[in-house]
């Protein structure tokens, strides 16, 4: 697997790397002992970047990759995420200070490890300075149970403040040939910071796969929160299938499936870009693994963009975003 880096502090990872949530929530009810191969499977084909949180499955997702890394804990690039807290009283945001040392804590023990390599502020917590929280962050470091840092789905002003306050190698964020907003500020700010980009959902999740059809939400039920994005319901989920044809049809005239065409097409807008697509089956890590050695020509890229560009897809995903931040999203 072809290496890249992540921001300026010598974290270097696969080009491609693997989004465990769909592990424990999100998509339904999952099956650990078919998770687990799954995750086994990403390592064996050298997808090594695995990329976690303490809110998937209310810790389930953690327990489960330390079960999975058992003996192979040296092989992989382990990264988790802090600062949504699901309980009985639903989901908030904590990003302060005080806690960030017990949610790491956790998080090791769930994990079964003793560092953890890329430690991300899963959504700042709009009561508590960003400055603040990436402070508390950076004493992990010093203490040696986190060796680099993060943040998902920050503003460029907050990744400006976090950056000012400790170097920070990666912002985790949706993007995708179905959603380029990020293009428009986030990512260049972080180039300016020199902080490296790892895009969530670069699938759609599962529309630019293939693995979304008319009435599937329907049929998987209430357990798939895709059931709550504009994007995938009525009109727009008709309108954005027909444009995921043509991008079918775009794969087909280079041998490749749809989802190998669509992360070619991220990775090929930066080196600095490390998708981690998610996936509960083994063949389709394997299927993914292959866009990394799937070079895109500037025609290529200028076709995709003719055919399924920026501004061709259909619904909103920023009012779900905001549902999403203290729900289940990312």
């Amino acid at each position: 697997m072809k290496q890249r880096s992540l921001g300026r502090q010598g974290l270097t990872v696969p080009a491609l790397g693997l989004g465990c949530m769909g592990l424990s929530q999100g998509y339904g009810a999952a099956d650990d002992t078919e998770s687990i191969k799954t995750l086994r499977h990403a390592i064996d084909v050298g997808i090594t970047f695995l990329d976690t949180a303490m809110s998937y499955g209310i810790g389930h997702n953690e327990r489960l990759l330390g079960r999975a890394l058992a003996g192979r804990r040296e092989e992989v690039t382990l990264a988790t995420k802090f600062g949504i807290v699901r309980g009985p009283d639903g989901v908030q945001l904590d990003g302060h200070p005080d806690h960030v040392p017990s949610y790491c804590d956790a998080s090791l023990a769930r994990l079964d490890v003793e560092t953890i390599d890329l430690y991300y502020l899963h959504r700042v917590d709009p009561q508590v300075p960003v400055a603040e929280t990436v402070g508390a962050m950076s004493e992990l470091i010093t203490a040696g149970k986190v060796r680099h840092l993060g943040l998902s789905e920050a503003s460029p002003a907050e990744l400006e403040r976090a950056a000012a306050t400790h170097p920070i190698s990666a912002v985790q964020l949706e993007w995708s040939l179905f959603w380029r907003e990020p293009e428009d500020d986030v990512i260049p700010t972080a180039r300016q910071l020199g902080i490296g980009l790892v895009p969530y959902s670069p699938l759609g999740r599962g529309l630019l796969a293939g693995s979304v059809s008319t009435g599937v939400l329907d049929a998987v039920g209430e357990g798939d929160f895709r059931r709550d994005d504009p994007r995938f319901t009525g009109h727009s989920l008709e309108h954005n299938l027909a444009l995921v044809g043509e991008v079918r049809r775009l794969a087909a005239e280079r041998a490749a499936t749809p989802a190998q065409l669509v992360l070619a097409w991220l990775l090929a807008q930066g080196t600095d870009v490390v998708p981690i697509p998610g996936t509960r089956r083994a063949a389709r890590v394997t299927e993914n693994a292959a866009a990394v050695d799937l070079p895109l020509s500037t025609e290529d890229l200028a076709r995709l963009e003719a055919v399924a560009g920026r501004g061709a897809w259909s619904g909103d995903r920023r009012s779900f975003a905001a549902y999403g931040t203290t729900r289940t999203s990312g």
